[in-house]
């Protein structure tokens, strides 16, 4: 599996596209224990990000992860542009100058982002945050990757880890952010941002299958 940078646009593109269908629902998800606004927030984001790379040449796939990244950060309210707009931009640092990428450099990436989403978030896996679907998912890469099953396997276990990560959060109490201030009475309710994270994972392993 080899992805070149146009075809990464259209997968951003597709990714603002999942959310945009979502956004309502996210934003349910997130009214009942936090800002009520993550789905709208995420939905102007995307927006954002298709108008900032619709110029792009796709050369350099950094650079669009890159431009990704600042557009959430500058268009996303709430905690959630800070902390894609990071993901987006660690990634970014991992694929500086390339012009394809395959499954290993998405195992970077994915690793890269998570590192950025705590270190900006001060949150940890069991916070009831995107963490608890992203980290599950990235273990669950890695391993398949060591294993040696193919690229498209190998995100279909990543999202399916991803999934029982959200299905964790329903669990838990929160830990980090509004939702805190609630404590045991958030235990019952997935986390909006896990469930955003997996609709991203979820549309990058259907567009590659596709």
């Amino acid at each position: 599996m080899s992805v070149n940078g146009l075809r990464v646009i259209e997968i951003i593109n597709k990714i603002g596209e999942v959310i945009e269908k979502n956004k309502l629902f996210l934003t349910e998800l997130d009214a009942a224990i936090g800002d009520g606004d993550h789905g709208l927030n995420m939905s102007k984001g995307f927006n954002a990000v298709k108008e900032k790379l619709k110029d792009d040449n796709g050369n350099n796939i950094g650079n669009i992860l890159k431009k990704t990244g600042m557009a959430l950060v500058s268009n996303v309210g709430g905690a959630s542009g800070p902390l894609y707009g990071t993901a987006f931009m660690k990634a970014a640092m991992v694929v500086n100058g390339k012009s394809e990428i395959d499954i290993k450099d998405f195992e970077k990436m994915l690793e890269a982002a998570l590192d950025g989403i705590k270190m900006r978030g001060k949150a940890e896996l069991n916070d009831k945050t995107m963490i608890d679907a992203i980290e599950p998912a990235l273990n669950s890469l890695r391993s398949s990757i060591e294993k040696g099953l193919c690229p498209k396997e190998a995100l279909k276990e990543a999202v399916d880890a991803a999934y029982k990560g959200v299905e964790h959060t329903k669990e838990i109490a929160a830990r980090k952010g509004r939702a805190s201030y609630l404590g045991e009475r958030s235990i019952g309710h997935q986390d909006a941002g896990a469930t955003s994270s997996t609709l991203i994972l979820e549309t990058i392993y259907k567009e590659i299958q596709g």
